[in-house]
């Protein structure tokens, strides 16, 4: 039974030790970063021990490298045939946020267990693009359109219960990542074009039908494309804090931005890096998110197994993009958006979701057998 559950056989010869050396190093970094980022916010101003939420932090990081080390062993039909199982559970719980969800800051993001505050859309991402994979590769759908349909309906569904909540950065992940998943599989320009001119004029439709409920979309692109007006405090600050490090940064603990915005620790972990350890550290952490994209490509050419090949580049674009929107958002290069970055940022939801990722990621390209 064992066997049948785990591929223990020959697991160290088959893992991609480049990308496991790679996440763990993101998640090493992690650690130490929180314990810059969150010391300050615990002792002075929430008036708990000092190392509160560095603790917290490191049980969230040590079970999320064990969920990752977890399902890279598990065996990879059994995690395929799960797969649609664990997406409508996650969809279900994303669905009950609406009812009872808790309300932090004017967003209904959160399901709250009392000893964990839980974000389903965190833990959905990743099994979203696995099941759009498994929809545009099943052979039971011989039209590749109606395909790429039914998965635009998926994406739609997902994006309209986060707008609700409401969540704009996961939904224009989401979108991202399902139109580079698309692009991947071979869809005409035509295709995309009319896609972008739907979630546009959706978009603006929305802002249109519901002008209170989305105000804040309209504050954060307003005041994202002219400075002076108000609702751009954080992303400036970020700015003049990633500025003040330069390339050797002020020191350990001698960053003002942690004291000066809320979510430092989370929205802002990267201008924190960058105003402590300087610019080239913020550099060595992109690299390294570059780096494993690219061992992952790398193992993707040679793959025959089309599920695979889009799984697998789906997951490097959600890791991707999501780095990308968090830095873009941190350099005052995109609107303010609330994206986590992926190992590094504290929270638990955000941890465990990247450890659910790279486990995926790490199973997926063990399989030698499939890939060569």
């Amino acid at each position: 039974m064992q066997k049948n559950i785990f591929k223990t056989e020959n697991y160290w010869r088959n893992i991609d030790k480049n990308i496991l050396i790679s996440f763990i190093i993101l998640f090493i970094l992690g650690i130490f970063f929180s314990f810059s980022s969150t010391s300050f916010l615990a002792d002075e101003r929430l008036n708990k021990g000092y190392y509160f939420f560095f603790q917290k932090h490191l049980l969230y990081a040590f079970i999320s490298f064990s969920l990752m080390i977890f399902i890279s062993l598990l065996n990879t039909e059994l995690i395929n045939k799960s797969l649609l199982v664990i997406f409508l559970f996650f969809l279900f719980l994303l669905i009950l946020v609406l009812f009872v969800g808790v309300e932090v800051k004017g967003a209904r993001r959160w399901l709250n267990f009392y000893i964990f505050r839980f974000q389903p859309i965190e833990f959905m991402k990743p099994f979203f693009i696995l099941v759009v994979a498994q929809i545009i590769t099943s052979n039971r759908i011989k039209n590749l359109n109606l395909a790429y349909f039914i998965s635009f309906v998926l994406l739609s569904s997902i994006t309209l219960l986060l707008i609700a909540q409401p969540d704009l950065g996961q939904s224009v992940l989401l979108t991202c990542v399902w139109v580079s998943l698309i692009f991947i599989s071979g869809v005409s320009v035509f295709y995309l074009f009319f896609i972008f001119t739907f979630v546009i004029s959706l978009f603006f439709s929305l802002l249109y039908i519901a002008p209170e409920k989305f105000s804040y979309i309209v504050l954060r692109l307003t005041s994202f494309m002219d400075p002076t007006r108000p609702g751009n405090f954080q992303s400036q600050k970020a700015t003049e804090a990633i500025k003040q490090g330069g390339l050797t940064g002020q020191g350990m603990g001698e960053g003002v931005l942690k004291e000066s915005v809320p979510e430092a620790h989370t929205d802002y972990i990267i201008a924190v890096v960058s105003e402590e350890f300087g610019s080239i550290v913020s550099i060595f952490i992109i690299l390294i998110f570059l780096f494993v994209a690219f061992r992952i490509i790398k193992k993707t050419i040679n793959t025959t197994n089309n599920f695979y090949k889009l799984s697998l580049c789906g997951l490097s674009s959600l890791l991707v993009f999501q780095s990308f929107i968090h830095i873009g958002v941190n350099a005052n290069l995109l609107p303010t958006t609330g994206m986590t970055l992926p190992f590094l940022s504290y929270g638990g939801s955000s941890l465990l979701s990247s450890g659910v990722i790279a486990g995926i990621i790490l199973n997926y390209t063990s399989l030698r057998e499939k890939t060569e």
